[in-house]
């Protein structure tokens, strides 16, 4: 198909639900993208933290291309390999847990949601936080703090109540004896890059504690080593009740995971929760290959270098120009919180071909692949450099 021809059939036969970038992709290699007419870019906004080893990583694809060669689908209610192997290398990454697999990360967070409500016996309210996001099904839709994402689609599910991130005086405020579970990002990607403090976290395992509660922490965009170490949590030095992923670890495909702490996982007894697809035999495969290349690569120490150099170069920016208020993040989950809207910038970055993202109107979010290399990220600070000037 020609370029035309393809934004004819969107129009003519795709729900305009996405606000699209007038651009067509064919092809990606590594932090590369090339479009219909061979133009290349530098991704450093690679699917909302799916690209974490870029595109097409060839340990992926060789996984991919093993495992379709010899079984592409089996139902959950049979055992098969490739997911026995990667529910164990979750644990063993993790924590003593066990795991149930489905396919994005608004199905992981509904299966949070839902298991919170067996576990609770009568009590069904979870504490949510302000400028979260938590998905696009219902619950996971009322989960989320943000009221531009839920207009229109009323009633949503009751029992989520939202309070200011990093205010635990707040959280305490909202706790009744309804409440089961506090549910929170780490670092709220979608809600402006706005990071936990250390001490409002512990804050929040503490009162979970006391309470017998369930604290929530949702990896979709933080996990697979997104902020330096495999798994965000860790930086707190906590254990979460429940962790939902998804984005990352398939390496491209789609995948979603909740991990439970293994006292309690077997709240969900068979036929309570399922998902046909969750941890089919190609996506395991996948998995595996996307935390092997993590370990084998050493991408967590490369993602905890370049993070900082990242942040190094964006401050640089700031002491230039007026416009930037204000650089944040962990890792390579990086901020740039400006004093106007940043939707120009990211539409001019694009024509010096560099995708970024803005989120909240007026925070640049840079997530380049954990193998970004200190000349590809020189090059992305000289375009952005070039569009602020």
């Amino acid at each position: 198909m020609k370029l035309q021809e393809v934004f004819d059939s969107y129009k003519e036969n795709i729900m305009p639900t996405y606000t699209k970038t007038p651009v067509v992709f064919i092809k990606g290699k590594g932090s590369k993208l090339w479009d219909i007419q061979s133009k290349a870019y530098l991704d450093f906004f690679p699917g909302w933290g799916v690209g974490n080893l870029g595109h097409c990583h060839p340990k992926v694809m060789q996984a991919v291309r093993e495992q379709v060669a010899k079984l592409i689908f089996i139902p959950n209610n049979y055992y098969h390999i490739p997911q026995a192997k990667l529910a164990k290398e979750l644990v063993y990454w993790s924590h003593p847990a066990k795991v149930f697999f489905c396919n994005s990360g608004a199905e992981a967070n509904e299966g949070a949601i839902k298991f919170s409500r067996k576990f609770g016996q009568g009590r069904y309210e979870i504490i949510t936080f302000e400028n979260s996001f938590h998905g696009r099904t219902l619950a996971a839709l009322a989960a989320t703090g943000q009221s531009k994402y839920q207009q229109g689609f009323a009633p949503l599910p009751e029992g989520f109540k939202s309070v200011k991130f990093n205010d635990l005086e707040a959280v305490k405020k909202a706790i009744t004896d309804k409440t089961v579970a506090i549910m929170l990002e780490l670092i709220q990607g979608e809600g402006g890059v706005n990071v936990a403090s250390k001490e409002f976290v512990l804050g929040l395992k503490k009162i979970c504690e006391e309470k017998k509660m369930l604290l929530i922490v949702d990896e979709v965009q933080t996990g697979i080593g997104r902020t330096g170490k495999l798994f965000c949590y860790q930086h707190y030095g906590i254990i979460p009740d429940i962790i939902t992923l998804a984005k990352a670890l398939g390496g491209g495909l789609p995948i979603g995971v909740m991990i439970v702490k293994k006292e309690i996982a077997d709240t969900l007894g068979p036929g309570m929760h399922a998902s046909t697809f969750g941890g089919g035999p190609v996506i395991c495969k996948a998995a595996l290959a996307v935390l092997s290349a993590i370990q084998k690569e050493k991408l967590l120490t490369n993602t905890k270098r370049m993070g900082e150099y990242l942040f190094s170069k964006l401050n640089e920016l700031k002491n230039k120009y007026a416009v930037i208020k204000e650089v944040r993040g962990l890792g390579l989950m990086l901020g740039v919180e400006l004093n106007i809207e940043g939707k120009e910038i990211v539409q001019k970055c694009l024509g010096k071909a560099l995708l970024i993202n803005c989120t909240q109107d007026k925070v640049l979010r840079l997530m380049p692949a954990l193998n970004i290399t200190k000349k590809e990220i020189d090059k992305a600070v000289y375009i952005l450099n070039e569009v602020l000037k």
